[in-house]
């Protein structure tokens, strides 16, 4: 991770980032109680860690980085998210926009506030999605395969 991606991490962390981060985990619990809410368990985890340090990585459609669909991203993927929306979703895209505006107040809390923007849609529309780190999508695209 640079270090410019660290010291933005460390900073978002601080600003409560890590509360988010929290409510993405308690979605990953509530939906591992049920066997049929595993999957979004597993994805809910992932954006977990994306929320506790979202700088230096980001979130890209499965389709476009392999190139193919998948599950995730065809018809099963789009009623999958429509579930997620209905169970998950909003709520999470809520706190990430309560706080996204919180931060706006600030000039200094504007690029967490941006982050925060971003988490919110990802947690509107979550399945078939992949979080890689930035770095690896920039070499992806100078050598054309994304």
């Amino acid at each position: 991770m640079p270090v410019f991606s660290f010291l933005l991490n460390v900073l978002w962390v601080v600003t409560g980032g890590v509360w988010m981060a929290l409510g993405w985990l308690i979605a990953a619990l509530l939906m591992a109680v049920s066997i049929i809410g595993l999957p979004w368990a597993r994805s809910a985890l992932t954006i977990a860690h994306y929320t506790l340090l979202p700088f230096g990585q980001t979130a890209v459609r499965r389709d476009e980085i392999r190139g193919r669909g998948d599950l995730g991203t065809g018809g099963l993927g789009f009623i999958g998210n429509i579930l997620w929306f209905v169970f998950a979703g909003w709520w999470l895209a809520l706190g990430h926009l309560f706080a996204a505006v919180g931060l706006a107040i600030t000039i200094i809390g504007l690029p967490f506030a941006w982050a925060h923007l971003k988490l919110a849609m990802l947690a509107l529309w979550p399945i078939g999605t992949e979080i890689v780190p930035v770095d690896a999508l920039e070499r992806r695209r100078v050598w054309g395969r994304v």
